[in-house]
């Protein structure tokens, strides 16, 4: 009975960690189009979310926790819009360092592990079930 709930334990804490790193990413499309309102502001920096190994001392189970999300470094896009209001001297506007297509990647991944730890509790749950019906 131990395995079963460090099995469901296990698959919980995949699918909350897959349901912080959807969070960041809706995050982050909803801002990929967040410009400077001046010169010198700078405009959303992505977010990423990364995981680390948690020992469960009630189990012995290694589990998966998302860590804070923290600032991808990668440099921003500029583009010439020299009417624009968050121009600097020589036109030129900071965009998101966001990446649509990026984004929707992730999402699909994340997407696809919270389905797999699904599908784990589904199946843990089953199992359960078909004991019960014997024992009966």
């Amino acid at each position: 009975m131990d395995d079963i709930a460090a099995t469901l334990r296990i698959s919980a804490a995949g699918m909350r960690a897959q349901g912080t790193r959807l969070r960041v990413i809706a995050q982050n499309l909803a801002n990929a189009d967040s410009l400077p309102a001046s010169p010198g502001d700078v405009p959303y920096r992505r977010q990423v979310v990364s995981f680390r190994n948690v020992l469960d001392r009630a189990t012995g189970a290694e589990l998966v926790r998302a860590q804070e999300a923290g600032e991808d470094p990668t440099p921003f896009p500029r583009h010439y819009d020299p009417g624009h209001p968050g121009a600097d001297d020589t036109g030129y506007v900071l965009e998101p360092n966001v990446n649509a297509l990026i984004e929707v990647t992730d999402m699909r991944e994340a997407q696809r592990s919270y389905e797999a730890n699904l599908n784990v509790i589904r199946a843990t749950r089953a199992m359960l079930q078909d004991t019960i019906d014997v024992l009966r």
